[in-house]
This record gives structure tokens, C-alpha cells and sequence, in this order.
């Protein structure tokens, strides 16, 4: 039995949930999101719990077991409390600027790099140095996060570049220490 597909979901005061066959919507007071899960696994909502089941225990009725019940609280989590991924800009003139609901980055090149959010998610800047992600889509705010530190990845030498706040880059010794 898969240990993450059978544990219930519980669903928060102010999050409705609406199970049409395989299509699931959830609405909570952050938004809304819908998911079209496989139709070999039945989603039920018994009293304010969520509960998926498989018809068998083939690989792939086990595997989606366990992906089904996990997208699925990851939505429940979303439109009631949200997600939030931290960047750092670390390097000397690296900043960044708030320009309406866009990101101008200066991270080293000649010119800006202007980033315009995706549908759903919201932006805010700490200082001039920290980019603060926001949505209730779990994968659109990690995919947003990945797309802005592939503009400028942290040095492995160095450490300057785009990271995640609670990343550590692990720094390589330069051509100076090899010589000693």
C-alpha cells in the first residue's frame, strides 16, 4: 500500500472542493485552481477529508496513487495559505527593481534583464537584493524561481549570481590554492 496515497486529505475551513469524475476544482480565499487527474483513480470527499484510492496494484495504479494524493494537497495548501520561494542576488551591483508587476534585474551584463510574471504569480522585492516569489500554484512558483536563477547561477568560485535564500553554493578553491 503506498504510504503518501493513502493518507487523507484534510481540507481547511474556507476551501470548497467540487469532484466531477477525474476533474478536480478547489477554491479557497487565495484563488482557484483545477486539475485533470488520471481516470484509473477515484478522488472522494468524505465529511471535510479527501481520499484517493487505485483499483489495483499495478506499478502504474501505484505510482499515480501517490502523485494523485500529492498534487492534490499541494492545491489545498495553495488557495488557503499559498507558496512562496525566496531569491538573493549576491555580487557587488547586482540589484534588483520592482517596475509595476515586472522585475528589472542588473546582474553583471550590459544590459537590464526584465522579467514579466506568469498569470498567478505576484512578485515583491526586499531591499535591493532579495526577490520574493507568491502563488497558489506549487509548480508555477518553483518553475518562475528556476527561470529567474538560470539567468545568472551562483560562481562555484566566486559565489556571485541568482540563488535560492537557503541555498549554499559550495565554493571550489581557485588556481592559487593549488600551488601551495
Amino acid at each position: 500500500m503506498s504510504r503518501v496515497g493513502s493518507r487523507p486529505v484534510s481540507i481547511p475551513p474556507g476551501v470548497e472542493v467540487i469532484i466531477r469524475e477525474n476533474h478536480v476544482s478547489v477554491n479557497g480565499p487565495k484563488g482557484s485552481l483545477m486539475q485533470i487527474f488520471h481516470p484509473s483513480i477515484t478522488v472522494s470527499k468524505e465529511d471535510e477529508v479527501l481520499k484517493v484510492s487505485r483499483p489495483s496494484n499495478e506499478r502504474e495504479h501505484r505510482s499515480l496513487h501517490g502523485l494523485t494524493r500529492a498534487l492534490l494537497a499541494n492545491m489545498v495548501t495553495g488557495v488557503a495559505q499559498g507558496f512562496q520561494k525566496s531569491l538573493d542576488l549576491v555580487g557587488v551591483g547586482y540589484r534588483v527593481q520592482q517596475m509595476g508587476d515586472n522585475l528589472q534585474l542588473q546582474v553583471g551584463f550590459s544590459h537590464t534583464v526584465e522579467i514579466v510574471p506568469l498569470p498567478g504569480i505576484k512578485f515583491s522585492v526586499e531591499g535591493n537584493n532579495r526577490i520574493n516569489i507568491q502563488g497558489v500554484d506549487k509548480q508555477l512558483v518553483g518553475e518562475t524561481a528556476a527561470r529567474i536563477r538560470r539567468i545568472r547561477p551562483p560562481n562555484s568560485y566566486t559565489g556571485k549570481g541568482i540563488k535560492y535564500s537557503y541555498e549554499q553554493p559550495k565554493l571550489k578553491a581557485g588556481k592559487s590554492a593549488k600551488r601551495t
